[in-house]
């Protein structure tokens, strides 16, 4: 049976999963680290790098080192959320051909799936490297809160990466999965999931029989742990200001600096009460001295930075409870969910508002890739009985006249649905309507996001009002909207698959998926150079080791002599062939190496 990954695309990391013989298990990485930075970058040299290795550079290469391109992902180049990314990041983000996002790196546009896909295809290669087989097909999360242009911009993203994605699932979803998985609970579970660039919460029911249905979910896409530390980074570069009149963030490096020391003293406050933040010459004043920035930072100065930001995921938790039309004691079990779950005063928030201690015992960086390889094995193996009912985390409907939104299915609706509404032309002798197909929960139509628009025409000539216009939305169980208007005298039709998008066009994916592959040959080619360069400089060091001892034994003869120079030339091309990166010939070279070592070995140990 084919195998299927379950992978968490995070923010901040990413993570890798795989049920094996009934149990999901986390694939660490060739560093042996469970999760990977969702990092990329690309050198001077125009080769990229992706996770630990991009994040190693990232203060040396701040420009063309991408962090946090989740939270792009999907968004239109006038979202509010894009702007914020701009002024916050080291790295260029510019406009694209179709009203997109898109990252400079090295002087080349890159479109954010695309980034994406460079962390995912580490992803399949990390698991490809634990099976010793090829993967093809994943399940992949994404927030719960992410509309469907968010969505589809994420499966592009597999697909540029050479994996099916055979479904999107909820992240706080996934995590109800695997938290619910094998133990015959039947309890009402809040999971609250505060990640690095987004926040979830989802109530679901979970039945002693495999069933996941889900109740309410809502959340922010634009509030996670990078916000806290902006509020670090904003505290640091207000008091360096005051003191010496510079404003860090016009360097690049000093900016990618601050990041990552305000990275380490939020996650170093979840343990002590205070740290130091010490970044030595972190930039030169005119007069060209270099200046340092010290400052202590304590827990209690971070809870305050962030107090809002904690109290604005609380809001979202009641609002979510209202949905739900469940009372705080309804819940039985709150899980926590995602890396800024650590932080003690959002577990002691989260504790005061659903009045229970929350649940730490699931991985937060670890669970959503679980329960998404569960998810992954229960659409392929029959063995795994299991039914997930999901909800539409987004109102859908259409503008009408006045450019008012109207809401045909409403936010966590469970899907598979479809709704029916009548409607009537707002104009005399109107003969064509425009449906523009819209997602989102504000009355304003401008406000919501365009999904998809179509014309009926041919509407008999009538009285405004008079005539009428059925118009049903239909959602499949994997999110597909499909959207139809009929006249209802006449029966005429006319119908629209919604097909979201992240930005690129369908020509565009097949050169982003040649690129990919091009340089995974070109990533595994140098990989395996660097592996079989190590084994033959291993080698031809201890042949050397050994020669004036070999030499001094077998030189009386010339059968000895004759073998020395043939291991003096075996090693000459090995050497030549490391020269040359030349895989093939350093593994030919090296079975000589082996033999002449082995000998060499043997004519020491007899004396």
């Amino acid at each position: 049976m084919e195998k299927v990954i379950g992978i968490d695309l995070g923010t901040t990391n990413s993570c890798v999963a795989i049920v094996e013989n009934g149990a999901p298990v986390v694939i660490p990485n060739r560093g042996g680290y469970k999760t990977t930075p969702s990092m990329v970058a690309v050198t001077e040299a125009g080769k990229r790098l992706v996770g630990h290795i991009a994040k190693r550079q990232a203060i040396t290469n701040a420009e063309n080192t991408v962090y946090a391109a989740k939270r792009l992902i999907g968004r239109k180049w006038t979202s509010p959320q894009v702007k914020n990314s701009i002024a916050m990041s080291s790295y260029r983000i510019v406009e694209g051909p179709h009203r997109d996002v898109r990252i400079v790196l090295r002087e080349k546009e890159f479109g954010v799936p695309e980034i994406s896909a460079m962390v995912l295809q580490e992803m399949k290669v990390i698991a490809e490297d634990y099976l010793g087989e090829a993967v093809h097909k994943a399940v992949v999360t994404v927030p719960a809160y992410f509309n469907d242009n968010q969505r589809q911009a994420t499966k592009d993203a597999g697909e540029i990466a050479g994996l099916d994605v055979i479904r999107i699932i909820n992240e706080p979803t996934a995590a109800a999965l695997s938290y619910g998985f094998g133990r015959n609970v039947e309890k009402t579970v809040a999971v609250y999931d505060f990640g690095g660039g987004t926040f979830d919460i989802s109530v679901l029911e979970i039945g002693a029989h495999g069933v996941f249905k889900v109740i309410a979910t809502a959340g922010d896409t634009f509030l996670g742990g990078e916000d806290i530390d902006a509020r670090v980074i904003d505290w640091l570069v207000e008091g360096f200001k005051e003191e010496h009149g510079i404003d860090l963030r016009q360097d690049r490096m000093a900016l990618q600096r601050l990041k990552d020391a305000a990275e380490k003293a939020k996650c170093e406050l979840s343990s002590v009460r205070e740290t130091e933040v010490n970044l030595p010459f972190i930039i030169s004043n005119g007069r060209n001295e270099a200046l340092h920035l010290q400052r202590t930072l304590t827990r209690q100065e971070l809870e305050e930075l962030s107090s809002d930001l904690i109290e604005r995921t609380i809001d979202i938790c009641k609002q979510t409870l209202e949905d739900a039309k469940l009372e705080k004691d309804e819940i039985e079990e709150v899980v926590l969910v995602g890396g800024m779950t650590r932080m003690p005063k959002i577990q002691a928030s989260v504790e005061q508002f659903f009045e229970k201690e929350p649940n730490k015992g699931v991985h937060p960086d670890e669970v959503v890739a679980l329960g998404a390889s569960i998810q992954g094995a229960a659409l392929t193996d029959d063995r795994h009985q299991m039914v997930l009912l999901d909800v539409t985390p987004h109102a859908l409907g259409i503008m009408t006249f006045g450019s008012y939104f109207e809401e045909l299915i409403p936010q966590n609706t469970t899907v598979p649905t479809h709704r029916t509404k009548i409607f009537t032309t707002s104009r005399d002798h109107q003969t064509a309507v425009k449906i523009l197909v819209m997602q989102g929960e504000s009355e304003r139509a401008e406000d919501n996001e365009l999904l998809g628009e179509f014309i009926l025409t041919g509407l008999r000539r009538a009285p405004k009002g008079t005539v009428e216009i059925e118009v049903t939305f239909e959602i499949n169980a994997d999110g597909i909207v499909s959207v139809r208007a009929k006249d209802f005298e006449t029966g005429l039709e006319q119908s629209i698959q919604v097909t979201a998008t992240s930005g690129l066009t369908r020509d565009e994916i097949k050169t982003m998926m040649d690129d990919a592959k091009g340089d995974l040959v070109d990533r595994r080619t140098s990989e395996e150079f660097e592996a079989k360069k190590q084994e033959a400089d291993k080698l031809i060091a201890e042949i050397e080791k050994l020669f004036p001892q070999v030499e001094q034994i077998v030189a009386s003869s010339d059968f000895g002599r004759e073998a020395i120079e043939k291991a003096k030339a075996i090693v000459g091309k090995a050497r030549t062939a490391i020269e040359r990166r030349d895989v093939a010939a350093i593994k030919e070279q090296i079975e000589g190496l082996t033999r002449t070592h082995r000998m060499f070995k043997g004519v020491v140990a007899k004396t």
